[in-house]
């Protein structure tokens, strides 16, 4: 058996029960923590701190909260050991502190006991835990850990997270908030990959281009609008240029929600204040179908 999953992770003293109660209004909503810190080598941390300031940064990271679970957040702690100890000697370099669901406990989950340390943190769908913003940011200044880790899917991809990190000192290891803001919208995001020669399906912005000397990251709100379609009328131009068949499409949508194929004219009058209504206020915009696609 891999020597990792022998590791057994610390568990929280009485105090840090108490204090973790008090900051909730009800206590099992927000989680527990368990936030004992496992002793390290003095050299590790030295190392640590050396190996930062050498690389010319400013902020060295010895604890990292991972806000993931199952595959993600073992692949996560794998690697970091194999680097700690490729780097500094000991897989141990880096303190590693998992989340915990009761339904992640139930099944002693393999990225739980590997951690250095767990906190535990409400059950239920994942907006009670791992894509739940505040209760991620409570648990690294809990645990007080140097970083955050989002992993993929739940909280990674929403912008709240690296800014609301930010704003306690903590580090995002991932994309700024700018930069996921502008990948995570629809609209946006073609933008940026034409502007960076990336082939797209024909659709309402492809004639739009964004200036050499612009921003990547960011998208010029004229610049923007001149991608979406506002009206039914001007959704039936757009569609007429792009061809049919063709998705209408919500900038903000997702699970289905804000999308509709047409093939005429007829069924973009009849589909596009659907549309609009099942993601109020989202810009929408036309793009070709892929048909017979892999």
């Amino acid at each position: 058996m891999d020597a990792l999953n022998n590791h057994t992770p610390t568990m929280c003293p009485k105090e840090t029960y108490r204090r973790r109660t008090i900051m909730a209004d009800v206590g099992r909503r927000n989680g527990y923590a368990n936030s004992v810190q496992p002793n390290r080598h003095p050299a590790a941390i030295s190392e640590v701190d050396e190996f930062c300031n050498a690389l010319g940064g400013n902020k060295p990271i010895h604890s990292i909260l991972i806000a993931n679970n199952g595959m993600a957040a073992v692949k996560f702690i794998r690697s970091v050991r194999s680097w700690a100890n490729e780097t500094f000697g000991t897989e141990k370099a880096i303190l590693l502190v998992a989340m915990a669901t009761p339904e992640d406990m139930r099944i002693n989950a393999e990225h739980i006991r590997i951690a250095d340390q767990f906190v535990e943190v409400p059950g239920g769908t994942n907006n009670n835990n791992y894509a739940n913003v505040q209760l991620i940011l409570e648990m690294a200044e809990i645990t007080h850990v140097d970083a955050v880790w989002p992993g993929w899917g739940h909280a990674s991809e929403n912008p709240e997270l690296p800014d609301a990190l930010k704003a306690k000192g903590i580090v995002f290891l991932g994309p700024p908030a700018i930069s996921m803001a502008a990948l995570g919208d629809k609209i946006g995001s073609s933008l940026i990959a034409q502007a960076a020669e990336v082939p797209t399906l024909r659709w309402s912005g492809s004639h739009v281009k964004i200036p050499p000397e612009s921003s990547l990251v960011t998208i010029p709100d004229e610049i923007y609008r001149e991608a979406c379609v506002y009206t039914t009328e001007e959704a039936v131009a757009s569609c007429q240029v792009v061809g049919y068949p063709a998705m209408i499409k919500a900038s903000w949508g997702g699970g289905g929600k804000g999308i509709r194929k047409v093939h005429n004219d007829d069924e973009v009058r009849a589909l596009f204040k659907q549309v609009q209504g099942e993601v109020p206020g989202s810009p929408i915009f036309i793009m070709k179908v892929a048909s017979q696609v892999r």
